[in-house]
């Protein structure tokens, strides 16, 4: 496994990755098919992200396969710029072999060297994997969202 930040031409791959996360989880945010993100849209999001120095998208490879992704989206604000929110995919056959521990410990080491102090994130309560994972990475439960998203 090789973990590693973005670049602008792994563009097509992000895309489907994404795609493919969001039908194969029940707990990312849209539902399948429910978004459809473009090469175009896609570069320019990385453009975004590449351009700030408080975010950035890691990715994870298996044999220079795409299988998973942290996006880190810095805080814009003078007073929330030391904090980024992140969001964590992996291909549903790489789940629970490391790839979610490989990228949160890669972003750790991104966050100190750019001065980030806080990361967060927001998960459902009945992701079992996704909070033991977020458990034994450091992060704590802060507070829980009710009627957040509906199932």
């Amino acid at each position: 496994m090789n973990i590693r930040e973005i670049h602008l031409n792994d563009a097509k791959d992000l895309s489907s990755l994404i795609q493919q996360v969001d039908e194969s989880s029940e707990y990312m945010l849209w539902e399948p098919g429910e978004r459809k993100i473009s090469q175009d849209h896609q570069e320019k999001m990385i453009e975004s992200f590449l351009e700030k120095t408080n975010s950035t998208i890691l990715v994870a490879e298996v044999d220079d396969e795409l299988v998973g992704y942290l996006l880190a989206m810095g805080g814009n604000a003078r007073r929330n710029k030391h904090s980024a929110y992140i969001v964590l995919g992996v291909l549903q056959g790489y789940r629970g072999h490391g790839i979610g521990t490989g990228l949160i410990s890669e972003l750790e080491r991104w966050a100190t060297k750019g001065e980030i102090h806080r990361l967060e994130l927001t998960t459902v309560v009945s992701n079992e994997a996704g909070v033991s994972l977020y458990k034994k990475m450091g992060f704590e439960i802060e507070g829980t969202k009710k009627r957040f998203v509906v199932y």
